[in-house]
């Protein structure tokens, strides 16, 4: 799908002042080299407080740069989903893998947002999903529903239930993870949300399932919502995701050519989502069916 390009938008902060624009750009974006970052300039995609750039500018702290990326293709996505819960206030949907929930990371128009605002334009979802992760997304639709869900999202009046597929042949039978989560270098695109002993306080209450030969289903459930905050816990205990391409046994990225946090490759499904209703009060119970990928393992 071609999409209609999108206009990044950023203010230069006082850590920046003084810096020439190419080199604050490769720095901002460093999935381009400085060189792409002329061409880009070159082809007057840039501009700094509305005036085309060059790229030999000393930026001043405070200004606005736009990075007026023109149309491109997207990557294919799922264009489906299922309804699992529906009414004036709310939207519960059961989304498929390799569908992004946001725009974001390569994606503007192939995304859950797009498809489900579509049939319904008030709907905004309450939180996200990773692309490879399948499962619950609530959506709400006035602004008195969005704002009870969030106030309550990362409190136990809201239980998010995960079902993940992990490397290795879990010892115990429950685990309390409390692991910080913050973010660290990244080879590619500068930093990602990772394991970090000076990271953000976060708990995950994991279950086993079952266990084969090689691998771990785990249930899991959620006390705080960090990013990728499953991936992240079940690997800093020694149990990444099988066919994670980004976490290794440590919670940190892999030490040699480390995906990007949109990569698939893993089993994890937000399995059951309860809460009482913002409006109504009473008591809602979803779940998403497991997809079949978990009981080929």
């Amino acid at each position: 799908m071609l999409n209609r390009g999108y206009a990044y938008t950023t203010i230069i902060s006082s850590r920046d002042h003084g810096r020439t624009l190419l080199s604050h750009l490769a720095s901002l974006y460093p999935h381009s080299t400085p060189q792409g970052w002329q061409q880009n300039l070159d082809d007057r995609q840039v501009t700094v407080d509305d005036v085309t750039a060059i790229g030999i500018e000393s930026l001043i702290s405070g200004q606005t740069l736009v990075w007026n990326r023109p149309p491109w293709i997207e990557p294919d996505s799922p264009q489906h989903f299922e309804v699992l819960f529906d009414d004036a206030h709310l939207l519960a949907v059961n989304k498929p893998g390799g569908l992004p929930t946001l725009p974001g990371g390569g994606f503007m128009e192939n995304t859950l947002l797009r498809l489900v605002q579509k049939q319904d334009p008030n709907a905004n979802p309450v939180h996200r999903l990773g692309r490879a992760t399948t499962g619950i997304v609530l959506f709400a639709k006035t602004p008195q529903a969005a704002s009870k869900l969030s106030a309550d999202w990362n409190t136990p009046r809201v239980q998010k239930i995960y079902r993940a597929l992990a490397q290795g042949i879990a010892q115990c039978d429950a685990y309390e993870i409390l692991t910080p989560i913050g973010l660290v270098p990244h080879p590619l695109i500068g930093s990602v949300w990772a394991a970090s002993p000076g990271g953000k306080p976060s708990k995950s209450l994991a279950k086993v399932i079952s266990r084969t030969t090689s691998t771990t289903t785990f249930e899991v459930s959620l006390r705080s919502g960090r990013p990728h905050q499953i991936r992240i816990h079940l690997a800093s205990i020694g149990y990444p995701l099988v066919g994670d391409p980004l976490y290794g046994p440590t919670g940190k990225p892999l030490e040699s050519l480390p995906g990007l946090p949109g990569d698939g490759g893993y089993l994890l499904h937000a399995q059951f989502l309860k809460f009482h209703h913002p409006i109504t009060g009473e008591q809602i119970n979803l779940e998403a069916a497991v997809p079949s990928g978990f009981s080929s393992h």
